[in-house]
């Protein structure tokens, strides 16, 4: 009885998938508590912000699901989308949170590799899952009669919020708190191709190898449910 109140209540407990991920997700919250008490230090704190930020948009996803009158009514979904559309790079920009590999002295190397995969694993999953939710919604809103005018333009982004964030060290949030700052740098990337055609190459590779993640995940999700 006290069990299925707690799951009710908690959305993130609410299906199989919420509970799978949220016990992979205190694996890894698990691993930092174990790397802070092994070196005694603080470390890798800053993925566990990161991670809460590759939540959002899960968590997005499962709110709009769960109110059918948001995605109904075309401007509270187009608010919804565009917040959605804001932290979706999040998920995946965990994935090069793996830079960090071997920064971390006082660890061994295979605790340190172990806990980012962990979080970089969590990112991945959020990030497909949520990808997919609002893939069946835009289906039906955006009328679309193939998936691919979705995802890779979604994928797409999602590489370019990956690199602004990485290297030219923006956040979601600085599309209000320094707009100005974000649009020349990003009209300097398209100003200049050549210049930063390493830039572009990544954005390029990225997004193609989460666009082809995406499509396995996917297919094994369908073939399973048969």
């Amino acid at each position: 009885m006290l069990n299925s109140i707690v799951k009710n209540r908690l959305f993130f407990l609410r299906t199989e998938t919420d509970r799978i991920l949220f016990a992979s997700i205190l694996f890894s919250l698990a691993m930092v508590v174990a790397g802070i008490a092994y070196t005694g230090y603080l470390v890798f704190l800053f993925l566990v912000w990161n991670l809460f930020l590759a939540y959002l948009p899960y968590a997005i996803t499962n709110w709009l699901h769960s109110r059918p009158g948001w995605i109904e009514d075309k401007r509270k979904f187009a608010v919804a989308f565009a917040i959605w559309l804001l932290f979706i790079p999040n998920s995946f920009y965990l994935l090069t949170d793996i830079f960090h590999l071997g920064e971390i002295r006082r660890v061994p190397l295979w605790f340190d590799l172990v806990l980012l995969f962990s979080f970089a694993w969590n990112g991945l999953i959020l990030g497909i899952v949520s990808v997919r939710q609002m893939e069946k919604i835009a289906e039906v809103f955006f009328s679309l009669r193939s998936a691919s005018f979705f995802i890779y333009p979604v994928m797409w982004l999602n590489a370019l919020g990956v690199y602004i964030g990485r290297y030219l060290r923006y956040n979601s949030w600085d599309v209000l708190l320094n707009p100005f700052e974000l649009i020349t740098d990003i009209g300097n990337m398209i100003l200049h191709p050549i210049q930063y055609r390493h830039a572009w190459g990544m954005v390029f590779c990225f997004s193609v190898f989460m666009t082809m993640v995406y499509g396995v995940m996917k297919k094994l999700g369908s073939m399973m449910n048969k």
